[in-house]
């Protein structure tokens, strides 16, 4: 069951379906595949502070957080209840959330040494920018994760699911291939690991400073 999130200015804040969460074996079994990515390309920034753009409920930086021990973790995402409410419940001494658009963020050039946007800029109306002001604000590692198109709407379509759209989940305002998805975060850095776990797009990036 999934259901469709928006703030107060209606902006599609998540399609909530909780596939970190999900008994469905196959979810169970993509989830894992993509949680072992992302876990080895975040083993390999080895992150000093992390800000996390789009951090929805705070289930992923909530578990970083504790592996990060006294380190400092930043989340921030749009305004809505279910976002707020999972915040409430994902605590940590060295985790701070804020209520913030990505477009422009207030924190200083090189703030924090890894930036993260998992499952996050496809929904962005302007991801060049946001990832642009991610680049800005961290020294060392930008760390993102996109659906792989086409192939994620062909799934969709597959199973029956957003037909009238053609397959594209709410909110997905952008659509990248790896190959294009890899030449966008090239423009800030060296993209050193480009990883595929089914059906998602997921790199690591070392920035140019």
């Amino acid at each position: 069951m999934s259901t469709t999130t928006t703030d107060a200015d209606g902006v599609v804040t998540g399609n909530t379906y909780d596939k970190y969460g999900s008994t469905n074996p196959v979810v169970r079994r993509l989830m894992a595949n993509f949680e072992a990515t992302l876990a080895e390309l975040f083993a390999a920034a080895d992150p000093q502070s992390l800000l996390d753009v789009g951090c929805g409920e705070g289930v992923l930086i909530h578990e970083w957080a504790q592996q990060l021990g006294d380190k400092r973790v930043v989340g921030i995402d749009l305004e809505e209840e279910s976002i707020q409410a999972g915040w409430a419940t994902r605590q940590a001494p060295n985790l701070e959330y804020k209520i913030m658009k990505a477009e422009d963020l207030p924190f200083a050039d090189g703030e924090f040494d890894v930036a993260t946007a998992i499952e996050v800029l496809e929904h962005v109306p302007d991801p060049e920018h946001t990832v642009a002001e991610m680049a800005r604000v961290a020294s060392r590692w930008l760390l993102v994760s996109v659906p792989r198109e086409p192939l994620w709407r062909g799934l969709n379509m597959a199973r029956g699911a957003y037909l009238k759209d053609l397959g594209n989940t709410p909110g997905h305002v952008n659509h990248w291939s790896k190959r294009s998805f890899v030449k966008m975060l090239s423009q800030h850095g060296e993209v050193v690991q480009a990883r595929s776990p089914f059906p998602w797009t997921m790199l690591l990036v070392r920035l140019a400073k």
